[in-house]
C-alpha cells in the first residue's frame, strides 16, 4: 500500500485535479498579509492531486494539520470525519478538516466565502426567486445560503433528473426569476466558451433577473458573467469567494481571527496577477510601445496580436490583406485571439487595430483582460506602407470614423493621448488608473 504520511504535513488541498488551481498563492498571500499585520507566520500550504482510489489511503493516514478539499472529493471525505459542523452537515458537504489531535472535523467554508461574493456583488437574495445550476457541494452550499439569506424560492437545475432538481429543458417555464447562481463546472478554462444556459436561451429571457453568480474563478469572467454584465446585471465570478472561503478556513486552521480585510486585500492581489491589461486603439496609436513599457514594469509577458499572427501564419498581417483580403485576415486574427491570447492571464495584450470590430473577439478578451482604448487624435495618426487599410489619409478617416465607437463602447478604461505625450507618461497613466 502506498505510504501517504509525507504527501502534506501541515496544510494544504486535495483534489483530482489541481492544474489551474490558484488555492496555493492565495494561501501564501494570506500568510504574507498576517506576517505584515504581525498575527502569525507565513505557513507552507500543499496542492495534492489525488486519484479517487488514493483517497481512503491518505485520509487514514491523518498526517495533516489541515486541509481543504475541492472537486470532486468534498462529500467522498465526509466518511472519515469525527465531527462535522452545523453548517457542515446541514449542506452535506466539506470543504476544509481541522486534525485537532487524531480527530478531524469538518467544516463547509464555502458557506461563508459564497456569502461574501453576494455582499461584494451587491446582490440580495432576500425574498428573491434563485435558480442554482448543479447539483454537487457547491450547488449544496448556494442552496444553504440562498435558505439562510431569506429566498423566496429555491430550485435546482442538472442534466438528469433526479431528486430534489430540474432537468435544463424546464428553465423555460421559470423565465421569472432573479437570482442565478451556477455551482458546475461549465464554462471552466479550458471550455471557457461553453455556458451552462442550454441551447437557444439566453439572459435576456428572464425579464427579472437582478444578480447573477458563477462559483467559477478561472477565467475571471465566465461566458455567464459576462452576457450579465453585458446586459447590464449585477454579476461576479467565483475568485472573492475563493478567497473568503481560504480566509475562513485559515482562520481554523491557525486557530486564530483573521481581519475581514484580508479578504479584499488577497482578492485584489491575485486580480492583480491574473488580470490581463489588452491595449486596443488605431493603428499607429502607441499599443505596442506602451505595451513593453508595462510588460517591462509589471514583470509580465507582452503579447502583441500582430506579431502572434505573423508567427503561426508565416505572413504579416499586411501580406496576408494583400494577397487574401481582409476577410480572411480577419478570419485568422479571431482564430488567434480565441485559441492562442484570449486564455492567457496576467498578460499585456497589443492588439490590432481591428481586433475589435468582431464582438466575439472582444468577448473573448474580456474574460480575462480589462480593454485601455490609447486615444490619439487622429492628426496624429501616422500612414505607413506596412499598413494597406490605412496607407493613406482619407483611407485612416474611414478606419478612425468606423472604429471611434467601438473602441469607446468596448473600453473599461479610455485614455485621451494628449499631443507631445511621451509612451511612459501613457503607460504611467495607465497603471495609476488600472
Amino acid at each position: 500500500m502506498k505510504d501517504y504520511t509525507g504527501i502534506i504535513t501541515t496544510f494544504g488541498c486535495i483534489a483530482e485535479h489541481l492544474g489551474h488551481s490558484f488555492s496555493g498563492e492565495i494561501h501564501y498571500l494570506i500568510g504574507r498579509a498576517l506576517q505584515d499585520a504581525g498575527l502569525a507566520e507565513p505557513y507552507p500550504y500543499v496542492l495534492q492531486e489525488l486519484r479517487p482510489d488514493e483517497v481512503d489511503g491518505f485520509m487514514r493516514t491523518h498526517a495533516f494539520r489541515g486541509i481543504n478539499v475541492t472537486i470532486p472529493y468534498k462529500q467522498t471525505v465526509m466518511p472519515y470525519l469525527d465531527e462535522l459542523t452545523d453548517i457542515a452537515r446541514e449542506i452535506g458537504a466539506v470543504n476544509t478538516i481541522v486534525n485537532r489531535n487524531g480527530r478531524l472535523i469538518g467544516h463547509n467554508t464555502d458557506f461563508y466565502g459564497m456569502n461574501v461574493l453576494l455582499s461584494l456583488a451587491d446582490i440580495q437574495i432576500e425574498d428573491k426567486k434563485v435558480l442554482i445550476f448543479g447539483t454537487g457541494g457547491t450547488s449544496k452550499t448556494a442552496t444553504a445560503v440562498a435558505k439562510h439569506g431569506g429566498a423566496r424560492e429555491i430550485l435546482k437545475f442538472s442534466r438528469k433528473a433526479q431528486e430534489g432538481s430540474l432537468t435544463y429543458d424546464k428553465l423555460s417555464d421559470h423565465f421569472d426569476a432573479e437570482i442565478i447562481i451556477n455551482t458546475t463546472p461549465v464554462g471552466m478554462y479550458p471550455n471557457d466558451e461553453e455556458s451552462p444556459l442550454p441551447e437557444g436561451i439566453s439572459l435576456r429571457d428572464f425579464s427579472s433577473l437582478c444578480g447573477v453568480l458563477d462559483a467559477i474563478y478561472h477565467p475571471l469572467r465566465t461566458e455567464l458573467v459576462s452576457e450579465a454584465l453585458r446586459l447590464g446585471i449585477p454579476a461576479t465570478g467565483g475568485l472573492p469567494m475563493l478567497v473568503a472561503q481560504a480566509v475562513a478556513a485559515t482562520e481554523r486552521f491557525l486557530e486564530r481571527e483573521i481581519p475581514t480585510d484580508i479578504v479584499r486585500t488577497v482578492t485584489a492581489a491575485i486580480e492583480a496577477q491574473k488580470q490581463s491589461i489588452v491595449l486596443v486603439g488605431m493603428p499607429a496609436s502607441g499599443k505596442t510601445t506602451v505595451g513593453r513599457l508595462l510588460a517591462e514594469r509589471l514583470q509580465m509577458p507582452l503579447i502583441d496580436t500582430d506579431e502572434e499572427i505573423t508567427r503561426l501564419a508565416r505572413a504579416t498581417p499586411a501580406e496576408i490583406i494583400r494577397a487574401r483580403g481582409e476577410s480572411a485576415f480577419r478570419e485568422i486574427e479571431a482564430q488567434v485571439i480565441c485559441d492562442v491570447i484570449a486564455p492567457q492571464s496576467g498578460v499585456i495584450i497589443a492588439t490590432g487595430g481591428g481586433a475589435i470590430l468582431r464582438d466575439d473577439n472582444v468577448r473573448r478578451l474580456k474574460r480575462n483582460g480589462k480593454l485601455v482604448f490609447l486615444d490619439r487624435s487622429l492628426d496624429s495618426l501616422e500612414t505607413t506602407y506596412d499598413r494597406p487599410l490605412s496607407s493613406d489619409r482619407e483611407a485612416l478617416r474611414r478606419r478612425y470614423e468606423e472604429r471611434y465607437p467601438i473602441y469607446c463602447a468596448v473600453a473599461d478604461l479610455h485614455l485621451s493621448i494628449q499631443d507631445g505625450e511621451t509612451p511612459e507618461t501613457t503607460a504611467d497613466r495607465v497603471l495609476s488608473s488600472i
